[in-house]
């Protein structure tokens, strides 16, 4: 009897991974007591076995020393993903990261079914780099590559939109037109189907780099990174005047794949500079705080809570920053999140938009408009899809869970 096919949703925030059983997709618990695990690594500073998942998390708030990692999937493709840089100890690189993440997913996995899986059928999204062909097509042998690397003898790939409509396709009637709105971590990924047969049949797929990740960068360079100095000013060595605060460290410190590469000592002396020049010198310690004591993840979490606590109660919450500073926080609301977020939803809805072109639908044909990933729950996004399709029904598909049920329906094809 042929071994079944292991479905992975490698997100840049979540994976999940299952198998079709008896014709109905079967979740493995690749977490104790959760379908899913965070897409995160972390490095002990002991040399000693690296950790996925919450495990992962868990050290990072426990405050153990190590090197934490995330939203490693924005990276393929890039020529970060192959430099060889020290992680506590030991020359690695993306790359071998991303490997030793498989690998444990795959032991998991096969731990739990008792399986030994050398096939994988793998989500990805429709581009991986926004009108980059070139780098869209390395980030797909980046993964396949890691996936090789990790165990699997056969890779194949299905655009996660695809997967999605598969899994929903019970939620339309012969000939609904729907439109799969897949919002993760990194992209944003559309594909427009027909309900025939009781299956989506795909008419077009779409997608943009643009992601949760993103939504996050927003929100803390508005809202957090002020009160670590930005948009202050700078004494000059020599002369009279001030010069503008640089946003470069700020910019990698809001991004979360860019955050483990800021603690070394050249950017610990760029700041130790800054501290010495500023104006507002309080706010700059508490920068050289975040980086000298490697709190850059803590502050990145803080603020992906904010945002999330601003989405659904639009009277307002606070960013939590008492790790930098006690009662450190940064007021956040509806109006000022959809002021950070301002900027993204022209390209959310033009990208839906040019998928329903190129499917040959208009706008007032589609019947179901169903989201899917953690980042479709913003409300920026259901409101963006509203006003393009006014007249269909707005449907939750599984946030974190559809793609990989699709995934293991098309594993019946793979």
């Amino acid at each position: 009897m042929t071994a079944p096919t292991l479905a992975v949703d490698f997100g840049t925030s979540n994976t999940a991974a299952a198998v079709l059983q008896d014709g109905r997709p079967c979740r493995i618990a690749i977490e104790e007591g959760s379908e899913t695990l965070p897409t995160a690594v972390f490095f002990p500073a002991d040399a000693g076995v690296m950790r996925i998942g919450a495990a992962a998390s868990d050290a990072l708030i426990a405050g153990e020393e190590g090197r934490y990692m995330r939203a490693l999937k924005s990276v393929l493709g890039t020529s970060l993903f192959h430099e060889t840089r020290r992680i506590e100890g030991k020359r690695r690189t993306l790359a071998d990261t991303v490997t030793a993440f498989l690998v444990a997913l795959k032991s998991r996995a096969e731990a739990e079914t008792g399986e030994r899986f050398s096939r994988v059928l793998s989500g990805r999204p429709v581009h991986f780099h926004t009108a980059d062909p070139e780098r869209d097509a390395r980030a797909e042998a980046d993964l396949r590559a890691c996936y090789h690397a990790a165990g699997f003898e056969s890779v194949e790939f299905l655009f996660e939109p695809e997967a999605a409509a598969l899994a929903s396709h019970g939620l339309g009637t012969a000939g609904d037109i729907g439109l799969i709105v897949d919002i993760g971590g990194g992209t944003s990924d559309f594909s427009v189907f027909r309900t025939e047969n009781g299956r989506p049949r795909i008419l077009a797929s779409h997608g943009i780099r643009l992601g949760g990740t993103d939504f996050d960068h927003a929100v803390s360079m508005s809202h957090a990174m002020p009160l670590l100095g930005l948009g202050g000013e700078l004494r000059r060595d020599f002369g009279e005047g001030l010069l503008p605060v640089p946003r470069a460290i700020y910019m990698d410190l809001s991004t979360w794949a860019k955050i483990p590469f800021l603690y070394t000592r050249e950017t610990l002396s760029a700041v130790a500079d800054m501290v010495r020049l500023a104006v507002d010198a309080p706010a700059m310690r508490r920068l050289e705080k975040v980086l000298g004591d490697e709190l850059g993840h803590d502050l990145a979490f803080s603020v992906e809570e904010g945002k999330i606590a601003a989405n659904a109660n639009r009277a307002g919450a606070r960013i939590g920053m008492a790790q930098i500073a006690p009662r450190l926080s940064a007021p956040i609301d509806g109006d000022s999140l959809d002021a950070a977020l301002e900027t993204y939803r022209a390209p959310l809805s033009e990208a839906a938009a040019e998928t329903l072109q190129a499917a040959g639908i208009s706008p007032a044909q589609v019947g179901t408009v169903i989201l899917v990933g953690g980042s479709s729950l913003m409300n920026m996004v259901s409101d963006g899809m509203r006003a393009l399709c006014p007249g269909a029904e707005q449907r939750y598909s599984e946030a974190f869970t559809a793609v990989v049920d699709g995934l293991a329906l098309a594993t019946e094809q793979a």
